[in-house]
């Protein structure tokens, strides 16, 4: 069983044959699927148009003009289609077809003598059709964990990951870290240093260290870390620093004669806040040459404001942080004028991974929305899963 949530505007193709667990947004109009049973949905059930994409012949043209215009770039021409259409149809056919598809918005004629381009409501159809079924390659699926699996660090292999996501598209690969209240706790260590500051030492999943010095609010000795950090570890190990924080405050409430200067002293020690949260989270991108370079942008201005936005680690975050609130796997968004005035070429393909069903990072590809989207959102998925599985196997 499928469920699933609609909304769009009164203007937009009404659409109700959905394929996949994925988000598709366009500015105010969204698209919520799942394909886990049993979640609770409210389910509104639509049409499409009855003159329009419930036709298959019209469904099939719009394909086939979205699909020819990704792999050329050039307007797509009736007699093209006709001649890579499966059934036979004279372009006269194909001509009136693909004018009623522009008649509703799905195709537009940059000047009279030119074939046609698909507008963001036709890739909106193709990803949520023709993309949403499709599966990540063997070979894809063998380069991409034989490009992680080499390097050697946790910090390398998210650096590989966002050169791997940048190669299967034309734009830019992002990779995330996560903050540091949702790691994964594995060991923690606490060393007093002059001054009566304590360096603290988090290493979290995958091995990834992560150490700051701070200046807690009271004086301890390196016995009274060492039994905290004891404590913390004995109790803790694969738990996320926020979830940790709320057991030891609840420990608090429960008996604070017994566990409330310990709990106190791990809750300061332990403050996301103190420990710099912010400045923690690492931002891996790759591809910026290449966005740069795509001929969607021909305004000087707007690649400058673009590229400037890409620079600004706290926007990405911004720009990534849909797909964690979102249920479906792999969240598509086209059109982000949002990020910049060049945004509205643009489309973000991106997912999250998780260990022990808490969200770890997140990662994605941000192109202009020519892209080949079967094999950016299968990619994308498919290093989702392996970071995850890689997770819950630490």
């Amino acid at each position: 069983m499928r469920l699933f949530l609609l909304r769009e505007s009164p203007s937009a193709p009404k659409l109700t044959q959905f394929a996949a667990a994925f988000r598709l947004s366009l500015g105010s109009e969204w698209l919520l699927f799942s394909g886990v049973t049993g979640r609770h949905a409210e389910i509104f059930q639509e049409s499409m148009s009855p003159t329009i994409l419930q036709q298959k012949r019209h469904q099939q043209i719009l394909t086939d003009v979205v699909r020819t215009y990704i792999e050329t770039g050039e307007p797509v021409s009736s007699r093209s289609i006709a001649r890579r259409h499966i059934e036979p149809l004279s372009p006269a056919t194909v001509r009136n077809v693909m004018a009623d598809l522009e008649d509703e918005g799905y195709l537009y004629q940059p000047h009279t003598s030119a074939g046609r381009v698909p507008t963001a409501a036709a890739y909106r159809f193709f990803v949520e059709q023709v993309a949403a079924p499709a599966t990540a390659s063997p070979e894809d699926r063998q380069w991409i964990r034989r490009e992680l699996e080499a390097a050697q660090t946790p910090e390398a292999v998210m650096e590989r990951a966002s050169h791997v996501l940048s190669a299967v598209s034309r734009g830019l690969g992002i990779f995330i870290s996560p903050p540091l209240a949702s790691s994964v706790v594995e060991h923690i260590r606490f060393l007093l240093v002059p001054e009566n500051r304590v360096l603290v030492v988090l290493v979290t999943t995958g091995g990834q260290t992560r150490d700051k010095l701070i200046r807690p609010e009271r004086a301890f000795r390196q016995e009274d870390l060492d039994r905290i950090a004891t404590h913390l570890n004995r109790h803790y190990v694969g738990w996320t620093l926020e979830a940790m924080r709320a057991d030891l405050r609840a420990q608090v409430e429960r008996d604070r004669e017994q566990y409330g200067r310990l709990a106190n002293d791990a809750l300061m020690l332990c403050d996301p806040a103190i420990l710099g949260d912010n400045t923690e989270r690492k931002v891996y991108v790759e591809g910026a040459a290449q966005i740069a370079s795509a001929v969607e942008f021909t305004s000087q201005d707007q690649l400058r404001e673009l590229l400037e936005a890409i620079e600004e680690k706290d926007r990405l975050i911004a720009l990534l942080s849909g797909c964690i609130e979102a249920p479906e796997p792999v969240h598509v968004e086209l059109g982000l004028e949002k990020m910049s005035s060049a945004g509205k070429h643009l489309a973000l393909v991106s997912a999250s991974y998780s260990s022990k069903d808490q969200v770890q990072g997140t990662l994605g590809i941000l192109a202009p929305m020519r892209m080949h989207y079967e094999r950016v959102i299968t990619a994308v998925a498919f290093m989702a899963q392996f970071f995850s599985e890689n997770e819950e196997g630490s």
